[in-house]
């Protein structure tokens, strides 16, 4: 197959990424901003960045993710792009009326050094933005980061132009969404309203990239958090923010700007990490955490007891975000699962320390990196020395998994080769049975496919 070629030597390698455990930034800021209602994405580059960022949105989600360009030309790449922004913010108000253009710059207007906050307030000036009418704007250059980042830069200026204090602290707190899924937003909002919390969730694409089909085309749909909501938020409370590596920039800029207090979760995925999320929620809302909540979890539970045959001991190799990744780790080493080989794109040193604290006495040989050098190729060749049971992130690993017949459970952004992500959840406790069912699913095929008459049970 296709990567049959890959040698078993490791060798290191400096410069030279094959098959990038991630994508670039203004992917990421575009689906963030994808989550505020009324907004029409922007990006400050040439068409083919635009295409390239809406298409890898597109095959994920299975809908048309619409978003304006500058599209330079050449003359944009020597002079600068700020006549064809200017232009492309007057004609996107005139034509397509989006509550918030969110601007996000690419590799070529940062290179050039275009300066968006200059030319935004130029647009403003000169009287191309509507009364009423916002624009919003973050640095995404694709040299830098991964799309967790570019998600993060995107996030953070929603704050910086929307929060505002008035000095009236709400009875609310802010929930502050890393890059998941709409389904698992969703998934947040059942389980906040469950509590009884009063609480304002941004971004939110739920029923943005998850629509159903009316038959009717809608620019904007009705999902999305309101603009209201973002203003309000800087009077809110308190602040949960889910995954250091997509939120902790915002909440940082909440807290500093409007002095609203935060506190830092992971990712509700697996047990652990849900239950810090509900206590947490529980502490900062001053609400009570219901029974039903509760049965939930047991739920969970009883699944793994039920199935902690076929779970234990397997080795797991992992690819993804390390906000995904992180929690993940920690929920199949409750299962008693060895995740033995870890890589993401996106950089930064935490993510080595935590990996390092869950594992080194679970599973010392385990094998970790992220960031420079940590791409697919690097996890294909940890697997031909010693190989796995069990396969877990995005679609570009299912080259891997065909070549080496291993159990693969797509997790992860991209998905183009599967459906289902974007309207079953993966956090919370309802959310960790799908995880845990994807598990047992695919293991037991290939213990049904690889069974010789004799041992090919009915009863599993």
């Amino acid at each position: 197959m296709l990567l049959r070629h890959t040698p078993k030597k490791v060798m290191e390698r400096t410069g030279l990424t094959i098959n990038p455990a991630k994508t670039c930034q203004p992917v990421g800021a575009m689906y963030a901003a994808l989550g505020i209602h009324g907004c029409l994405p922007h990006s400050h580059g040439s068409q083919g960045c635009c295409s390239y960022h809406r298409s890898a949105l597109t095959r994920h989600y299975k809908e048309p993710i619409m978003a304006a360009t500058s599209s330079f030309t050449e003359g944009s790449s020597v002079f600068g792009g700020q006549a064809n922004l200017l232009q492309a913010i007057n004609n996107i108000f005139t034509i397509y009326d989006p509550q918030v253009i969110a601007v996000h710059s690419t590799c070529l207007s940062e290179t050039i050094g275009d300066d968006l906050k200059q030319i935004c307030e130029k647009a403003k000036e000169d009287g191309k933005v509507p009364l009423g009418k916002h624009i919003i704007y973050c640095n995404t250059p694709s040299y830098v980061g991964s799309h967790v980042t570019g998600y993060s830069n995107m996030v953070a200026g929603m704050v910086n132009y929307f929060s505002e204090s008035t000095g009236k602290i709400n009875d609310r707190i802010n929930l502050i969404s890393g890059w998941v899924e709409p389904s698992d937003m969703r998934e947040v909002k059942r389980l906040a309203t469950m509590m009884g919390a009063k609480f304002t969730l941004f971004p939110d694409t739920s029923d943005v990239v998850d629509t159903p089909m009316t038959g009717t085309f809608e620019m904007y749909p009705k999902g999305g958090t309101s603009i209201t909501e973002l203003i309000a938020s800087g009077d809110n409370k308190a602040t949960l923010a889910f995954g250091e590596w997509a939120t902790k920039d915002a909440a940082i800029k909440l807290e500093n700007k409007c002095k609203v207090p935060f506190e830092l979760a992971d990712l509700p995925i697996g047990i652990k990490a849900t239950d810090r999320f509900i206590q947490k929620m529980s502490k900062l809302a001053e609400v009570t955490i219901p029974d039903e909540i509760t049965a939930e979890r047991g739920k969970l539970i009883d699944i793994i007891t039920d199935m902690h045959q076929y779970l234990y001991g397997k080795r797991v190799a992992l690819w993804g975000d390390p906000d995904q990744l992180i929690p993940m780790v920690e929920f199949l080493l409750d299962m008693d699962m060895k995740p033995v080989y870890i890589v993401s794109g996106t950089p930064g040193k935490k993510m080595h320390q935590k990996l390092e604290a869950l594992l080194s006495t679970k599973v010392p040989e385990a094998k970790f990196k992220n960031g420079e050098g940590a791409d697919m190729f690097l996890m294909h060749q940890w697997i031909k020395n010693e190989s796995v049971d069990l396969l877990i992130g995005n679609t570009y690993g299912k080259y891997i998994a065909r070549d080496e017949n291993i159990p693969f459970v797509r997790m992860g952004f991209p998905i183009i080769d599967r459906i289902g992500h974007s309207y079953f959840p993966t956090v919370g406790y309802m959310g960790g049975i799908r995880i845990v069912e994807k598990i047992l699913s695919v293991l037991m095929d290939k213990k049904d496919a690889e069974s010789p008459e004799t041992s090919f049970e009915l009863v599993m």
